[in-house]
C-alpha cells in the first residue's frame, strides 16, 4: 500500500507519517532525503532523528532513491520515504545553470523516469512518503524556484494518481483526500 502524504512546511506532516508508518510494524525503514547544508538543516535532521523509534532503520539517500530501495524490497515491513520536496530540490540544486536555461524538457523527463522508477519499487511494499504541497503558494520569481514548484507539482501528481490513500495535513489535522482508512 502506498500512503502520501502532503502538506505545507511545519504542518505537522511528517510526525502524522511516523504515527501512520508504526501502525505497519516494528520494521521500519526511515529513508531521509535531506541533506545537512547549514545549521539549521542540521537541527531539522535532528529534531526528526530524536522523534522517531530508535529501533527503525535509517537510510540517508539525497537522489538515488530507486537505485537504494530496490536493494532493500522485502526486508522491511515499511518505508516511510521523508521528504520527496527535498529529493526533488537535491536533483534541481545539482544542475548547472546552463541545464536550467536550454534542457528543461530533458530535466522534467529525468525525474519522472525516477518516479516511475521509485513507483516501481514502492509497489509489494507498505511505504509511507511525505511531500510539500506546492500548489497553495504564488510562483517562484526565479527560473531554478519555478523549475522546482514544476516538478515537485508533476511529482506530486504521479504519486498521488497511484497511491492507495492521499492525506493533506493542515495545521497538524490529517484529512483524508483520497481512499479510505
Amino acid at each position: 500500500m502506498i500512503r502520501l502524504i502532503t502538506g505545507g512546511v511545519r504542518s505537522g506532516k511528517s510526525q502524522f507519517a511516523e504515527s501512520a508508518a508504526s501502525q505497519l510494524g516494528e520494521g521500519i525503514l526511515y529513508v531521509a532525503t535531506g541533506v545537512a547544508l547549514d545549521g539549521e538543516m542540521e537541527e531539522r535532521i535532528n529534531f526528526h532523528r530524536q522523534r522517531r523509534p530508535s529501533t527503525w532503520g535509517l537510510l540517508e539517500e539525497p537522489r538515488n532513491l530507486p537505485d537504494v530501495l530496490q536493494q532493500e524490497v522485502g526486508k522491511w515491513d515499511a518505508w516511510l520515504i521523508d521528504d520527496l520536496a527535498t529529493w526533488v530540490a537535491n536533483h534541481v540544486m545539482g544542475l548547472p545553470e546552463e541545464s536550467l536555461k536550454n534542457h528543461r524538457c530533458s530535466i522534467e523527463k529525468k525525474m519522472l523516469t525516477q518516479v516511475e522508477e521509485l513507483l516501481g519499487c514502492c509497489q509489494d511494499s507498505d511505504v509511507v512518503l511525505v511531500t510539500n504541497e506546492v500548489g497553495l503558494g504564488g510562483v517562484s520569481m526565479n527560473r531554478l524556484g519555478r523549475l522546482f514548484q514544476d516538478l515537485l507539482g508533476q511529482v506530486n501528481q504521479r504519486i498521488a494518481q497511484e497511491a492507495d490513500q492521499v492525506w493533506m495535513v493542515v495545521s497538524g489535522i490529517p484529512v483524508l483526500i483520497k481512499g479510505g482508512r
